[in-house]
């Protein structure tokens, strides 16, 4: 007999908010991980459990450097950029880079190593929908010199990349777009909406919404998208179009507000700011694609996933101070209205 050998899989952002649910889950699976994380945004404590795992490698690098000489992994996730708007316009240029010169050295990697390549990109190549749900035959509606263009932009030049090394028959690639994402192992400063209200509630400050709280989205749980990402990853064939990953179960801002407080068991009030610049109006993924080609459905209630995702942050405070969470950028003021609560 002989043994098989386990995949080796290099995911690259791996200390990140998913990026540490899908090692947890490769792990499980009996997989070799290799994470490889700049900790730009990812944290070390996110890798904790991996102390003494014999399957997995740490390798501290920004994917903007060409990838080690050494690395012959059987598949490669790139997850390996800021996401949120505070993070990710912190440095537009690096953001940019990243998602260009980042995937393409990963891109690389996979054409020499022959390994099956998965790009993370967002639903934010919707930019500002005017189709609403949103298939992945959506072209979107980008601003293309906007603040959040770094992001936006880098991540359809970053599917663009990778089509064109299939294309050209370089890589085995697919493309998830990933629509909003919550669970434990967020950071407290995310600045998105679902770490910036719970933080908020257990430090009893007001909820802060952007705009009159009507926007909607859409929020799916980690090991929902992690579940998807696989399933995705392990189809066969190479996919010719993007999919969708993300809960099709849309609610507005305000609803999220009151299921947090519920969750969270705090009595806040509301403070309303102005709403960012570019920031989308509806958000809801069609998953139509996701459905037929991969069985995948999100399958955790948002109460459920709320609950567990508090439990989290109240853990994540007793073991060390919390940084407050990031207000939302460019905003377009300061004015601020506050909304009791009974």
């Amino acid at each position: 007999m002989t043994m098989k050998r386990r995949p080796e899989v290099l995911v690259a952002g791996g200390a990140g908010f998913i990026g540490s649910h899908l090692a947890d889950r490769l792990i499980a699976d009996g997989c070799r991980v290799v994470c490889l994380d700049s900790y730009l945004t990812g944290r070390p404590e996110n890798l904790a459990q991996f102390a003494r795992e014999p399957r997995f490698d740490l390798i501290e690098a920004d994917v903007i450097d060409p990838a080690p000489d050494r690395l012959r992994p059987d598949q490669i996730y790139n997850l390996a950029c800021a996401a949120s708007p505070p993070h990710y316009q912190r440095d537009p240029e690096h953001t940019l880079l990243t998602c260009v010169v980042g995937t393409r050295n990963l891109l690389r990697l996979a054409e020499r190593s022959g390994a099956r390549f998965l790009q993370a990109s967002t639903s934010e190549v919707y930019g500002d929908p005017r189709v609403h749900p949103q298939p992945e035959t959506y072209r979107g509606d980008v601003n293309c010199t906007g603040p959040r263009a770094c992001y936006d932009e880098g991540k359809r030049a970053a599917e663009t990349l990778a089509y064109d090394f299939r294309r050209s028959g370089r890589a085995d690639v697919r493309v998830a777009r990933i629509f909003n994402t919550y669970g434990p192992r967020m950071r407290p400063d995310d600045g998105r909406v679902v770490s910036n209200m719970i933080c908020q509630a257990l430090d009893g400050l007001p909820l802060t919404i952007y705009g009159n709280g009507e926007q909607t989205r859409s929020f799916c749980y980690v090991e929902d998208l992690v579940e998807g990402l696989v399933r995705l990853m392990a189809s066969d064939g190479a996919l010719s179009s993007p999919v969708n990953l993300g809960n099709p179960e849309e609610m507005t801002v305000r609803r999220l507000a009151a299921l947090v407080l519920e969750a969270t068991g705090c009595r806040s009030d509301l403070r309303f700011e102005p709403l960012p610049v570019d920031d989308p109006r509806r958000r809801r993924p069609d998953i139509d694609l996701a459905a037929t080609l991969l069985g995948w459905k999100p399958e955790t209630p948002v109460t459920e996933g709320l609950a567990r995702t508090a439990a989290f942050f109240r853990e994540d405070r007793r073991r060390a101070p919390r940084a407050a969470p990031a207000a939302a950028p460019l905003a377009g003021g300061t004015d601020a209205v506050a909304e009791r609560r009974p």
